[in-house]
């Protein structure tokens, strides 16, 4: 299991999806699970585009969806 996100110049697009898809699974059930409330409405695949696609690591994504 992988603890820390894997940065962008060590990795692949595949190797940061498949982090991101283990961190924040979607159980089907919006009520229990509450990431998409997190998210603003988004899955996490899509909500951590950028730095799947190595444009913005994942710390900086991630600042996007703390609470304020």
């Amino acid at each position: 299991m992988m603890i820390n996100a894997p940065e962008i110049a060590g990795s692949t697009a595949e190797e940061r999806r498949a982090f991101i898809k283990t961190k924040y699974p979607c159980i089907a059930d919006c009520d229990m699970c509450g990431l998409c409330k997190v998210f603003r409405g988004k899955d996490a695949e899509h909500a951590y585009a950028d730095y799947i696609s190595g444009k913005r690591t994942y710390a900086d994504v991630s600042a996007d969806y703390r609470r304020r």
